[in-house]
């Protein structure tokens, strides 16, 4: 294997060049588990932690390294190596973080392309797929939907799940796809391409890992029985982890995502309900908002069933999100820029003593 065969390419190299880092060797993270890594190169993986330097220059949770990052590495024992700086991104696929204002989480980086999974089964949503899609096209990642568990619904409940999914989502790949029947697996092989890196996006139980399993042709991620009570897979992956397929193709296997948050996504709204965003230049008011204005050229397609109502239902309830989301991160800098004065202050001596 070289390094080509993991995503390596020229700008990497230049930048690795350029920046004095070729006396270091040069690696991809492929597994991370709490700020402990795993990281590949062209001979063998390592297990890895961040440099000293590179912890306390940090100035955010996405300084740090993530699955697919490039990183400059030393060896210090038997393997076990030091990152020592990561590689610019060519792109990264986060959401707000679950539970901290504010906060975005890197899913992984350096992606071309991602599978967003979505079973047929009773967890099938639209809607959640949108969101997947938004999340992509704000990172600059090709979208492929794939409709999993395609066995446990009859063809015409199928037919009208693709159509249903074509309506409202356009010029986007839809794969059908069985683990257990097989059917269209091979299909989606042939899709993947050599040295390309996929991510696999999904909720929890929709079947990514039995899928990482086989697409590979072995069982390397660790995959629990159907329950009998809600006929969903139980959810076992807990973290992100990077594994080469036989054809070259690169794939990255993530835990399933309960709330997918939409942080500072305006670019990836704009694309994903773009038929909304052109309608709207013919709005009345620049500052509509689509919801009770008169003159509003989105209300009226949606009344005349031109744009699809729970699309459009859905693209409300993310832009809230977003400027939630955007306002929280307002908020928090104000904070930190007024506890940064105080300290200053403090150090100056300028400061009220009680």
């Amino acid at each position: 294997m070289t390094l080509e065969d993991l995503g390596y390419n020229a700008d990497l190299e230049n930048y690795r060049t350029e920046n004095g880092l070729d006396s270091f060797a040069v690696g991809r993270v492929i597994a991370e588990h709490k700020e402990r890594y795993v990281v590949k190169t062209a001979e063998k993986e390592y297990e890895a932690e961040i440099l000293g330097n590179l912890r306390y220059t940090a100035q955010s949770r996405s300084d740090f390294p993530a699955v697919g990052d490039w990183v400059a590495i030393s060896e210090y024992d038997n393997d076990k190596v030091l990152i020592h700086s990561v590689f610019p991104r060519k792109s990264i696929i986060e959401r707000q973080s679950v539970g901290k204002k504010g906060d975005k989480q890197i899913i992984a980086a350096n992606i071309d392309k991602a599978f967003i999974v979505q079973a047929v089964d009773r967890d099938f949503s639209i809607n959640r797929i949108e969101r997947y899609l938004t999340i992509c096209n704000t990172s600059h990642v090709t979208p492929i939907i794939i409709l999993n568990k395609i066995d446990l619904v009859d063809d015409i409940a199928l037919s009208q799940m693709i159509e249903s999914v074509q309506q409202r989502i356009k010029n986007v790949p839809v794969f059908a796809i069985s683990n257990e029947s097989q059917q269209g697996i091979e299909k989606l092989k042939a899709f993947i391409e050599k040295s390309q890196t996929y991510c696999l996006l999904g909720s929890s139980g929709v079947g990514k890992s039995t899928l990482l399993n086989t697409i590979l042709g072995q069982e390397l991620m660790k995959t629990n029985a159907i329950s009998d009570h809600s006929n969903r897979g139980r959810h076992v992956t807990t973290h992100r982890e990077l594994r080469v397929l036989e054809n070259g193709g690169i794939l990255i296997d993530n835990p399933g995502m309960r709330e997918v948050g939409i942080a500072d996504s305006s670019a990836g709204l704009e694309i994903t309900f773009d038929s909304i965003f052109e309608l709207s230049k013919d709005c009345k008011f620049k500052d509509c908002s689509h919801t009770i204005e008169t003159g509003c050229a989105v209300l009226a397609a949606v009344e005349n069933g031109e744009i699809d109502k729970s699309s459009y239902e859905n693209y409300l309830k993310m832009e809230r999100e977003k400027e939630h989301f955007e306002l929280t991160i307002a908020e928090r800098r104000k904070k930190d820029k007024n506890f940064g004065k105080m300290i200053k202050n403090y150090k100056k001596g300028n400061f009220k003593k009680y």
